[in-house]
């Protein structure tokens, strides 16, 4: 079997993307293996190119080692290095000729590239290079053309004969393309052909145009006149035309029936190669204008291949083959009668390929292989082998090679042997020349597949995993999952010839760990890669079908479930293009919001949930309608559908239509389609699938073993209609169930049981009578058989005997009268647990601090533990005090750690005592044994006050302290710190001193006059530290007491109610900020741990916490005392002497000063008036300028017609007279107190002392 596969098939299938590839050495990713030449890139056979460019010929190659490249132009060796004209570009072979120097006619020859290594030589197709020619047309006289009204015409085009050939048209002196029909048309050579000619058709500009693709150039025959004339004109003008023009048709032109034109006779030939487009042309002439039909005499027209030109004068077919040889016949037909034409075609075939090039070769040293050149022709090809670009018949002679025909045979290869051959294929119509290498190499397997690749794809969907490998011998491929127990053969894995695995419907239990195994003779390779199935991406509340009145607002929802482990991405779309730019279009992130709808809104909305894997879509539509004041049409639920039939009955589905009730002015939106089990549940209606309102049909899949009738609801604005009549009965038949239970658990309720319970299913998933399960159940680590009963249908089933916690794998498979449901997916679990039988060892304490000690232990081995492993218990308890022999056992005292930890701290201890302590392992069912007792000590710490002061013999210098020692020691007493100083009540006589400390012991011991004080609980707060800055004051501490909530109580220093502490809850924090905190201020700052209501208060020492105050930059004067009575006495002054001034000013007598006019016509200058005798206003821009602090109108403007008199009003301006002492004639007076109050605060005029005094009290 392995000799067959090795002579039938290639050895080497490398996997590139899901396919198989080119079979080669993969150099880019297996460095240092030696490969033969390969070409990989050669210009074409036939290379036609531009004279005015350089000229490319293309030659690329690759090997191992890299190729050398040699050149034969006609057939000999080309020296490149002679001309100077030619250079080819480095590490190529491709060769640029440059024109520039040179005519490209010297290089229009027949080139050959050959590449070669140390492994072979491989060569490339013959490349007949030409240039592209675009000659001009022939100068010619072209002869005016008259003819008959009803003949039929040709103007010959005959272009230049081009490479390639030119394309042809017909156009006129404004380059528009001639009017073609089926009347007049353009033949395949060019011509144009008239059925027969019109008056229309004279013109003076017939021109037909050449254009030669390669070079972008159009040349242009010379124009052609065509004059048609009928009889008579053609009498009266035939002197004028008679030497200079040609003349047809010396007999009127009548109807006639058809004849043709192309091509001449009753029949005749053609030949085409296979691969190319064969046409056939034929053009009629007659009056009426014949129509052209097309059928095949031999057979039928292949219809997909088969297209008609030039109004069916030009049958085309497209990609011939051998099936399209035979007779074809053209019908030319108008009223008057018919034509016939048959056109005899051949099909030859230039060779090619059966089964594709031969492939390269890769063998190992002793294996055999093929190499075939299998291809086909017409007439048949001969085929003829070279090796390394010689004839074969040639080359030196090898045993191993076997040559038939179109085969090489390789028996027992051996090192050394590789090469590269080459097949050529010819007959009479062209040639297939193709390189193929045989490669001996001994390679081990290597997997070209990165490592630890991850694959994602989509819950149900399939999944390929690659496995691309190279080695020779070719290795063999196989695949493990996980545990690697065995090989994945069989359903649900498919292998591929290329390595890859196949999972067709992926699901959740295929993710994991797969592993890649190629191996031959010499060696193994291993890559591991992984599966991830994710869930797919569904639209949960699909948007609905919406009506609302313009200028409304429209909501479309669209809720989606995704896996959480991909990123989603929703798009939201309008009658399938993007959403306009409009701010009135809301997009979140489940929902799109259209505010103040319009007519431009309406449409279908669609949102789509994208992820990198897969995506969901749901569409409705939105409808916009006119918002009117008209009378609101009254709108009711709609009436139940009518007449359920059931249609397309089918195992487990159905389809069901229905009549819609009267809608009753508002849409119907959705109907709902509900069923009744008549025979699990009856009376019991349950829903079943909704359908959009446009919809009168649904398609219903079913349960099996269900007796189902339906009804169906519609809906619409108003709310739902009632249900329809029930439809008739529909009975599915049973069938083995679909799923098994879910929920499937196990565990032990006794140390030798296993408790296996699962979610039962409900009677519509049971498919079938007689419902029970299959429980299936084996230990986990031993390779043991499956334990499998039959139970009822019930929820759980207990398995005596077990061992102690041991782990198992666990199924349970629903099964019923009609066979057994899926294969269960494996559960796990574990039986019952017992107690821990070990107890932790190596305990030990390292003591912290005097209340704070560390417990180490080396945790129990799990199969001591007997259960799951819960925690760890320190027990502990307090001897004595170390001050006192006499022991003083305290309460036990249990810290509890719950997970897999290995040491813990116990706070709250006291300090210079002595603490004994064991630790003890639980599980789920209670605690093991107990560890070795182990003992520590806690260092000294601060003492308590002592429990009494006394003060006796007390004198006017002196007196005595008497004090009992502190109740808690704490350690040992070395002394006492004794502060006093002066009381602060201040009595004559007494100096009030700093205060003084000494340090000494007590001068007494005399009984207490008080009782002892009680010891003060040791506060679980530790580290109590305090630092004011520019934020706060910032409080740190450490907390080794249960959990509880922790406070941060502060209040003023000088506050003594307890209900003044502010709160600040810090759970879960060692640090917290106290902002609130005034400058200038101490506080009070404490932490408070507070459990249950019935446990006791934890309460740190307390800190005192003074944050400074923040001196202030800047004094407002203005707020000063001493400031406003200066200002007071200045303004007091400077009226004084104002009033003093003016009575000076005044001696001269006194002039009334009637009231200034409503209105000055110029508020530069007003002369003194005729009838009042009064001044004119004179206005300055100094003078209009108001105090500092005076204040003007709201709106910015001076009002000067009710401001006060000023002394602008009196002096400086118009014919105002003064004294000769330069004192102004006239009388300042006074306004009201009203006027005062009413007006003087939107004065703005700065001389008058009224307004100066408010300004001056404006700015005081």
């Amino acid at each position: 079997m392995m000799e067959r596969r090795r002579m039938d098939a290639a050895l080497l299938v490398l996997f590139l993307g899901h396919l198989a590839a080119a079979l080669e050495v993969p150099l880019d990713l297996l460095e240092g293996l030696p490969q033969p030449p390969t070409i990989t890139h050669q210009s074409p056979k036939d290379y036609i190119i531009d004279p005015r460019e350089n000229i490319i010929i293309h030659c690329e190659a690759k090997g191992k080692p890299h190729p050398s490249f040699s050149w034969t132009r006609n057939g000999t060796h080309f020296d490149i290095d002679e001309d100077p004209n030619v250079t080819m570009k480095p590490h190529s072979g491709t060769l640029v000729v440059d024109i520039s120097r040179a005519k490209a006619e010297q290089y229009e020859c027949v080139y050959q590239c050959t590449a070669r290594n140390k492994h072979g030589t491989a060569v490339s197709n013959n490349i007949v290079v030409r240039q592209s020619r675009s000659p001009l047309w022939s100068k010619e006289k072209i002869k005016p053309i008259v003819v008959q009204e009803g003949v039929s015409l040709v103007l010959p085009c005959r272009p230049p004969v081009g490479l390639p050939p030119p394309i042809i048209f017909w156009m006129d002196n404004y380059f528009q393309k001639l009017p073609q029909s089926s009347r007049v048309s353009q033949s395949l050579n060019g011509d144009l052909y008239f059925a027969n000619v019109l008056r229309e058709d004279s013109r003076n500009d017939y021109i037909c145009y050449a254009r030669f693709p390669y070079t972008q150039t159009i040349q242009q025959k010379q124009p052609i006149t065509v004059k048609v004339l009928n009889m008579d004109a053609i009498n009266d003008t035939m002197a004028a035309f008679y030497n200079d023009t040609d003349l047809f048709s010396e007999e009127p032109a009548d109807e006639r029936k058809p004849t043709f034109l192309v091509p001449s006779g009753p029949s005749s030939s053609k030949t085409v190669l296979r691969g190319q487009v064969l046409e056939m042309e034929c053009i009629a002439e007659g009056l009426p204008t014949p129509e052209i039909s097309w059928t095949k005499v031999s057979g039928v027209l292949p219809a997909k291949r088969t297209s008609f030109l030039h109004y069916q004068r030009t049958l085309r077919i497209v990609n011939v083959s051998e099936s399209d040889a035979g007779d074809y016949r053209c019908t030319g037909r108008n009223q008057l009668g018919s034509v016939h034409h048959t056109i005899h075609v051949t099909v030859k075939a230039a060779p090619y390929w059966i089964s594709g090039t031969p492939r390269n070769l890769v063998l190992a040293p002793g294996e055999n292989g093929v190499l075939t050149c299998r291809a086909s022709g017409t007439p048949k090809p001969s085929i003829t082998w070279a090796m390394n670009g010689i004839p074969i018949e040639n080359s030196p002679k090898d045993l191993s090679r076997k040559v038939e025909d179109d085969t090489i045979i390789f028996t027992d290869v051996q090192t050394g042997s590789s090469a590269v051959y080459q097949c050529n294929v010819s007959n009479d119509y062209g040639y297939l020349l193709s390189n193929a290498f045989v490669n001996v190499l001994s390679e081990p397997p290597r997997v070209l597949t990165p490592a630890n690749k991850v694959y994602q794809v989509i819950k149900n969907h399939r999944a390929l995993m690659d496995c691309a490998s190279f080695g020779s011998p070719i290795p063999k491929i196989e695949w493990f999952k996980d545990s690697r127990s065995s090989t994945l053969d069989g359903d649900p894995y498919i292998h591929h010839d290329n390595g890859t695995l196949e999972i067709q419907v992926a699901q959740a239990v295929n993710s994991g760990k797969y592993t890649c195994v190629a191996r031959n003779m010499l060696g193994i390779y291993e890559n591991h890669i992984y599966l991830e199935v994710k869930e797919p991406t569904r639209i949960l509340k699909q948007p609905e079908y919406k009506v609302v009145q313009r200028g409304r607002s429209a909501v479309f929802e669209c809720k989606v479930k995704h896996d959480p482990s991909l990123i989603p991405t929703m798009t939201w779309l309008k009658d399938d293009g993007e959403l306009p730019d409009d701010e009135r279009l809301i997009v979140d992130s489940d929902s799109l919001t259209i505010t103040d709808a319009t007519e431009n809104d309406a449409g279908v909305y669609t949102c789509i949930m994208n992820t990198t894997l897969d995506h969901d879509s749901a569409s409705a539509e939105l409808t916009v309608v006119e918002a009117t004041p008209t009378p609101a049409v009254l709108s009711e639920r709609p009436d139940a559908p009518t007449d359920l039939e059931l249609t397309d009955q089918k195992k487990r589905s159905v389809q069901l239509t229905w009549t819609p009730g009267d809608e009753h002015n508002s849409p119907i939106q959705k109907f709902l389609i509900q069923y009744e089990d008549i025979l699990h549940h009856r009376g019991h209606w349950h829903n079943l699938t909704e359908v959009l309102g446009t919809k009168t049909t649904a398609h219903l899949k079913l349960s099996p073993y269900v007796h189902y009738t339906f009804r169906v609801l519609a809906l619409n604005a108003v709310g739902f209609s009632r249900p329809s009549f029930p439809s008739r009965m529909f009975k599915t038949e049973a069938a083995a169930p679909d799923e098994n239970p879910t929920g499937i658990q196990g565990f032990g309720t006794e140390h030798d049981n296993l408790v296996i319970s699962w979610k039962p299913l409900t009677s519509l998933q049971s498919n079938g009578p007689g419902l029970h399960y299959k429980v299936m159940w084996r230990q986990k680590t031993v390779d043991s058989e499956w334990t499998t009963v039959t139970v009822a249908n019930t929820s759980k089933f207990v398995v005596s005997g077990t061992p102690t916690f041991v782990p198992y794998e666990l199924k349970v498979q629903a099964v019923n009268d009609h066979g057994a449901g899926p294969e269960p997916v494996i559960a796990h679990g574990y039986s019952g647990e017992d107690l821990p039988v070990a107890a932790p060892e190596n305990v030990q304490a390292v003591v912290r601090n005097s209340t704070v000690a560390d417990v180490h232990w080396d945790p129990v081995p799990s199969k001591l533990i007997r259960g799951h492993l819960k925690g760890y218990k320190v027990y502990y308890w307090k001897e004595r005090n170390l001050h006192k022999h006499n022991p003083h056992h305290s309460d036990q005292q249990v810290l509890t750690f719950s997970g897999n930890h290995t040491h813990g701290m116990l706070p709250g201890l006291h300090p210079f005592s002595l603490y004994s302590f064991n630790v003890r392992v639980y599980n789920g069912k209670g605690e093991g044994p107990a560890s070795l007792t182990q003992q520590f000590e806690t260092p000294e710490g601060v003492p308590g006050p002592p429990t009494s002061l006394i003060v006796t013999n007390p004198n006017l210098d002196s007196l005595t302290l008497e004090w009992n020692p502190p109740h808690v020691h704490n350690g040992r007493i070395t002394g006492y710190t004794l502060k006093y100083q002066p009381a602060l009540i201040s009595q004559p006589g007494i100096d009030v001193g700093a205060g003084n400390t000494q340090t000494s012991h007590p001068i007494a011991q005399s009984p207490s006059l008080r009782p002892p004080r009680k010891a003060l609980p040791v506060s679980p707060f530790v580290n109590v530290n305090s630092s004011v800055g520019e934020s706060g004051a910032l409080i740190s501490w450490e907390y080794w007491g249960p959990e509880n909530n922790i406070y941060v109580e502060y209040k003023n220093q000088n506050s003594e109610a307890e209900e003044e502490w502010q709160k600040k809850l810090v759970n879960g924090s060692q640090t917290y900020m106290l902002k609130e905190l005034k400058g200038g201020i101490s506080y009070r700052v404490r932490l408070v741990a507070k459990g249950h209501h019935d446990q006791p208060l934890h309460l740190s020492k307390e800190l005192v916490v003074t944050v400074p105050a923040v001196a202030s930059r800047q004094v407002d004067i203005a707020t000063q005392g001493w400031f406003i009575g200066l200002m007071c006495a200045i303004a007091l002054l400077i009226l004084i002497l104002l009033i003093i001034c003016f009575i000076q000013r005044n001696k001269g007598g006194k002039y009334p000063v009637k009231e200034k006019e409503d209105a000055h016509t110029d508020p530069e200058f007003q002369p003194m008036k005729d009838d009042d005798c009064t001044f004119g206003e004179y206005s300055d821009n100094e003078d209009h300028k108001p105090l500092k602090g005076s204040r003007t109108p709201s709106n910015g403007t001076v009002k000067r017609d009710d401001s006060d008199d000023s002394l602008v009003d009196y002096g400086e301006g118009g014919d105002g007279q003064f004294n000769e002492d330069g004192s102004f004639i006239g009388q300042y007076s006074g306004k009201s107190a009203s006027r005062d109050t009413a007006e003087g605060h939107e004065s703005s005029e700065a001389p008058s002392p009224i307004n100066a005094m408010n300004s001056l009290n404006s700015f005081v």
